[in-house]
């Protein structure tokens, strides 16, 4: 009589325990991603609906908010409503989801969480090149100050990359050249208040300190097309993207085509903060905080989806204290970022210093 052995070979069993828990980190990971991208979703709400509840001056009824901000009402309250505040919060939330994008994209293509646009001098370029426009041609406003920073981005990224090239990016060197370029721009910026009229300075001025105050139904226009635009060519560019985080090497090796990927992230982070600058200036710090604060809610290879969320939560809140806090409102919204993301960029830099891990 033959005896059958039923033992299941040992490293059957192993691999089927590994794989189990291996199954059972990611329904994890998928249950607090579903949880925070809910829980930000449900903040992002209610900070919208306080900006358009308690934002600015004057007071409407408010059996009228919700029916002005459906535009239909006339008198105050549309004006109030429809045509300061709703343009104004909308503007917000989509500009930080542009910011938070860019951010993230150049965090995770660099490697490097200060190589994002506003430290490496891309939103300065786009500064310059809309304050050009602001300046000497506000009849094109319009069309022309989004086309003009985008310019003026594309002309930076080229710019920084050449100057850090050193048979490959050197991310060290491309913050220090980013830096020196932000400081051109920005001497370039001032050189051109010095011959334009002064209504000009006087709109140009506090839209360089990043304030979403005069933001109209145009800009909220543009600003929801672009981002449209830019969640489409990421997720695009998501795979990619997500192999090269592996290595060049090995990534080039599995088939991705490593320096058209990189170059269209670079364009398309910069084409972003552009947009975004473009409307509300060059709002500080929101593209280096974001990506991080993503990476510790949810992970690293989840974090680049969200961002934008994460970027606009940032934005809406600074907004809305920026019109409301006791004793610093009303002040531009710039002004709150830099108070948040200052202090993150000083202890970045010293964690750095130390050899540390941001």
């Amino acid at each position: 009589m033959t005896v059958l052995d039923t033992r299941v070979p040992a490293d059957t069993t192993a691999r089927d325990t590994v794989m189990a828990r291996l199954r059972a980190t990611r329904r994890a990971h998928g249950r607090r991603t579903v949880t925070v991208t809910a829980g930000l979703t449900l903040l992002l709400l209610a900070l919208t609906t306080a900006s358009v509840l308690l934002g600015g001056i004057g007071r409407v009824d408010p059996a009228d908010v919700l029916p002005a901000a459906l535009g239909l009402r006339d008198g105050l309250a549309d004006y109030m409503i429809f045509q300061l505040r709703m343009p104004r919060a909308l503007a917000s939330v989509l500009s930080g989801a542009l910011f938070g994008l860019a951010g993230a994209l150049y965090q995770r293509l660099i490697r490097n969480p200060l190589a994002t646009p506003d430290i490496v001098g891309i939103s300065a370029g786009a500064g310059a090149g809309a304050a050009v426009v602001i300046l000497f041609a506000p009849a094109a406003l319009t069309v022309g100050a989004p086309a003009a920073a985008i310019a003026g981005s594309f002309v930076l990224v080229a710019a920084v990359h050449a100057l850090s090239w050193r048979g490959g990016v050197d991310t060290y060197r491309l913050v220090l050249v980013g830096i020196g370029l932000s400081a051109v721009c920005t001497a370039c910026t001032n050189y051109l208040f010095t011959v334009a009229d002064q209504s000009s300075i006087a709109i140009a001025m506090r839209w360089l300190v990043g304030s979403t105050s005069g933001a109209d139904w145009t800009g909220v226009t543009t600003l929801a097309a672009g981002l449209a635009l830019c969640l489409l060519c990421t997720a695009l560019l998501y795979r990619p993207l997500s192999v090269m985080s592996l290595g060049d090497h090995l990534a080039t090796g599995l088939g991705t085509r490593v320096t058209a990927s990189r170059v269209a992230a670079l364009l398309l982070g910069a084409a972003a903060a552009a947009l975004a600058t473009s409307v509300v200036g060059p709002i500080g710090f929101v593209s280096l905080i974001s990506g991080p604060i993503a990476v510790r809610l949810v992970g690293a290879d989840r974090a680049l989806p969200l961002a934008p969320l994460v970027g606009s939560v940032v934005v809406i809140g600074s907004d809305v204290l920026a019109q409301n806090a006791p004793l610093v409102s009303p002040v531009p919204t710039g002004v709150l970022t830099a108070l948040l993301g200052a202090p993150y960029f000083v202890w970045l830099i010293l964690r750095r210093r130390q050899g540390a891990t941001p």
